[in-house]
């Protein structure tokens, strides 16, 4: 028999039991099991990366399991490319649903109708679904993921179908008992798309069917640990409690950070040993160097106009404005993960604010040519005196020229500094993995 494979921290896709070093997904967002056993309609949103869609698939599973409900989770990612093609966008979830059926290992009396009904673009969905749960001898559940991948009419028809089908039920029409609608959007936005004003809390909205809007939350740090405790018991590996504590500082319980930082350790860098606060700054500046995919998505996010408005301000330290435009503005943007909540306006955590500076500074950084190195003498401490000094004289030779890039006029003020914020952590990403730099001083 082949032994059981080595688990891992994973970074990509899905969490699988089998093969990653997970927490039990459910309990993070106990509200939704209950929504589902009350019948109703509902979203759930988070960033990306933070566990939406292992959290989907396991809830699917688990109330299947219960044996009076046949729960299926499938993805909408397919029907992006129809763009307003409605009929297109139909048949795209449809195949989506029948090929997520087929997977799931369901007896033949569960699965949908084969073919669907054939019917005019823009009643397909109703239709198919409602013909489904006319002859399934089990409530259907949905768990509709990257609803956000609909685009335009398409997304204004799919919404229209769900709202419609959910309100013809008490008429005894048969229709999914629950519905949940996952993805980076609140529940305001699914209320912009079918028509109504961007007010979230407009009593006249066309979808105001769902009941509630559900946030998948980060990490806490006793969470962290538990995680990480998985390892150690797999291992023999321990995570010093510092370093625990350092990570939830680094990451606030941003799920992709929380296995990023552990991944880059434990078999990036291959620390052996016990795993200290040393290793975790040492990875967590290779990770911003290496600018994964996960965190090259947020920075592409700050050309984005509605991003720019809330960022910008942060970034020079100035008041923004308060109309009801910036408030939606300041929603959509801690939708996304790069702010912390929407009172305080900061960025989300360390490792963001430290991504998101450096990469409105790429462009400043071509013209300095001071070696950050230098700016940390041998005994370790930070000159900050001839930092100033050095930035004075450079400012005065670029301002006019880095001041002319299309926004965030802040940044190149303080990326023109970077050598501050930099020299102690490049050392730290120069140094092997096992041995932490001579002087580890703070980051900006």
């Amino acid at each position: 028999m082949r032994p059981p494979r080595a688990k891992y921290f994973n970074t990509t896709g899905p969490c699988d039991p089998r093969l990653h070093y997970m927490l039990p997904p459910t309990p993070r967002l106990p509200e939704a099991r209950a929504l589902i056993e009350m019948d109703r309609y509902f979203v759930l949103h988070a960033p990306r990366q933070t566990g939406k869609t292992t959290m989907l698939d396991t809830l699917a599973s688990e109330l299947t399991a219960q044996g009076d409900i046949a729960a299926l989770s499938f993805s909408c990612e397919r029907a992006k490319v129809a763009g307003d093609d409605v009929g297109w966008a139909e048949e795209m979830l449809l195949d989506s649903i029948r090929q997520a059926a087929a997977q799931s290992g369901w007896p033949k009396k569960l699965l949908p109708p084969d073919p669907w009904p054939q019917i005019r673009p823009g009643s397909q969905f109703i239709k198919a679904l409602s013909e489904w749960c006319r002859h399934s001898p089990r409530r259907v559940v949905l768990l509709i993921d990257e609803i956000d991948a609909l685009q335009g009419d398409s997304l204004v028809s799919i919404l229209s179908q769900l709202r419609d089908g959910h309100n013809a039920r008490h008429k005894g029409h048969p229709f999914p008992a629950s519905v949940v609608l996952c993805g980076l959007r609140d529940l305001r936005d699914y209320k912009i798309a079918s028509g109504s004003t961007p007010d979230q809390f407009n009593p006249a909205s066309p979808f105001n069917i769902l009941a509630d809007s559900l946030r998948l939350g980060d990490f806490t740090a006793d969470q962290i640990a538990e995680l990480y405790d998985q390892h150690t018991q797999a291992t023999g590996q321990e995570f010093t409690k510092d370093a625990v504590d350092r990570v939830h500082e680094l990451t606030q319980g941003q799920p992709w950070l929380v296995n990023a930082l552990a991944h880059e350790i434990t078999f990036k860098m291959g620390v052996t040993g016990t795993i200290t606060v040393e290793s975790v700054d040492v990875a967590k500046e290779r990770l911003i160097r290496a600018r994964s995919t996960h965190l090259d998505s947020l920075a592409a996010r700050l050309q984005d106009p509605r991003v720019m408005r809330v960022i910008e301000p942060i970034v020079a330290g100035m008041s923004p404005d308060t109309d009801m435009s910036f408030d939606h503005a300041v929603s959509y943007v801690h939708d996304l993960g790069l702010i912390r909540d929407t009172r305080t306006l900061d960025i989300a955590n360390p490792i963001y604010r430290e991504v998101l500076l450096r990469v409105l500074g790429d462009r400043t950084e071509r013209f300095i040519r001071a070696d950050p190195r230098s700016f940390v003498p041998p005994d370790g401490r930070f000159d900050l005196t001839r930092v100033l000094e050095e930035f004075v004289v450079f400012w005065r030779e670029h301002d006019e020229v880095l001041i002319q890039q299309e926004g965030y006029h802040e940044a190149p003020a303080r990326s023109s500094s970077w050598p501050s914020c930099t020299a102690s952590s490049t050392a730290a990403a120069n140094s092997t993995a096992n041995t932490p730099p001579a002087a580890n001083a703070s980051t900006c």
